[in-house]
């Protein structure tokens, strides 16, 4: 094995490495001239000033994430066989959750993988590689990803904001296989995907188990879906046996995908409605509509730090429309996946929410995505998706 290059901390900055911590900020490495002039994305070995070795990392000397750890050996070769390893420890985790063939496959450190997205379409998978190390590492991930469970197509969705911060380029592309079509099979329904111009990877996979626990309450009820996309929510519910869902989206092609899939499933007393979705809700509260469960799953309202008190007041609002279209008794599910509103700040912005719309009511639960979304122990703040179920009065 070629040896890597091997950088050192600064004295006295390897505490947190030591103590398990995934990433190294730029002021904690020595940046030698050598150093600054590594490739973004170069795997190297990293010791603390006391010769105590680290392990192997990706390192991008541009960038304030400086490194990001990948193994704790330091002998280890990120090859294509360590990638094949690792995917395949993440596959045998979900397999153990029961949901192999639709998932999240790859969930960046938690998994061992900094920055790696992998979800997986049954034969197709969408790639997202947020750093430069797993942006050069790409042509070993798709290596490994083929051996593995060879798939009929690697779609690269690398057109996500924060490759930015690592100065990397926002990208589409087939990385195999002639052709990006996919499906979603979840709650014996099957869902048509845009995997090349749907949100992120086309699917929220980490609203399964929400999914299904609103659908529970759904028999019967007339079901509001707002920020629908392709209509997981209300479709499942439609199956559950509401008495009537309304699908509410901006995005005309994201409700034709709904309705196409509504269709295909049988499912009846589906339809949509397409406009700026805090907009329509104020529109159905003039109007006098209730529905017996209302959905209000946006997406991120803060961007970045500086959209946080703009976001918590967008939060406080859309809890107040949606709660004003619960009828008595109904219940309300509303989530929030933007990583930088905090959870207490944005639960409480949601009971505000709900207070200024004169209801009273109880939580009946509190979390966030599903298991095959896990949280690295050392980095608590990546649980972005946060959630609540209420039954108001």
């Amino acid at each position: 094995m070629t040896p890597l290059p091997l950088l050192r901390l600064m004295p006295g900055r390897d505490r947190r490495v030591k103590f398990g911590h995934p990433w190294i900020f730029s002021n904690e490495i020595r940046m030698t001239p050598e150093a600054r002039a590594l490739p973004p994305g170069t795997p190297v070995g990293i010791e603390g000033d006391d010769g105590v070795g680290h392990g192997v990392w990706q390192f991008n000397p541009h960038s304030l994430i400086a490194a990001r750890i990948l193994d704790r050996r330091r002998d280890t070769a990120p090859d294509t066989a360590w990638f094949r390893d690792r995917l395949a420890a993440a596959l045998a985790l979900r397999e153990r959750l029961g949901v192999p063939r639709f998932c999240r496959l790859a969930h960046a450190e938690a998994d061992g993988l900094p920055g790696l997205v992998v979800d997986r379409f049954d034969d197709v998978l969408a790639v997202q590689a947020n750093t430069a190390g797993m942006d050069a590492a790409l042509p070993l991930i798709v290596e490994a990803l083929r051996d593995l469970l060879a798939p009929r197509a690697v779609l690269l969705r690398n057109d996500s904001a924060v490759r930015r911060l690592e100065g990397l380029a926002e990208e589409t592309r087939l990385a195999m296989g002639e052709e990006a079509v996919a499906r979603v099979e979840e709650g014996g329904l099957r869902f048509e995907v845009d995997l090349l111009s749907g949100q992120k990877t086309g699917w929220f996979f980490d609203q399964r188990e929400n999914r299904a626990r609103v659908a529970s309450l759904a028999r019967g009820a007339w079901v509001l879906d707002a920020f629908c996309h392709t209509g997981g929510f209300g479709l499942l519910a439609a199956k559950a046996g509401a008495a009537s869902v309304t699908l509410l989206d901006r995005s005309q092609p994201a409700l034709d995908l709904a309705l196409t899939s509504a269709e295909a499933n049988g499912l009846e007393g589906v339809s949509a409605l397409r406009g700026d979705a805090m907009d329509v809700m104020e529109r159905l509260i003039g109007e006098g509509r209730r529905f017996g469960v209302v959905v209000a799953d946006p997406p991120a309202f803060a961007k970045s730090r500086k959209d946080i008190p703009a976001a918590l007041r967008a939060y406080g609002r859309l809890a107040r429309l949606s709660a004003s279209l619960v009828e008595p008794g109904g219940f309300l599910f509303i989530a929030s996946c933007s990583h930088h509103a905090e959870p207490g700040a944005f639960f409480e912005a949601v009971g505000t929410g709900v207070f200024r719309a004169r209801r009273t009511g109880r939580i009946l639960w509190t979390g966030g995505a599903g298991p095959d979304h896990p949280v690295h122990p050392m980095l608590p703040e990546s649980a972005y998706l946060k959630a609540q179920l209420f039954q108001l009065d």
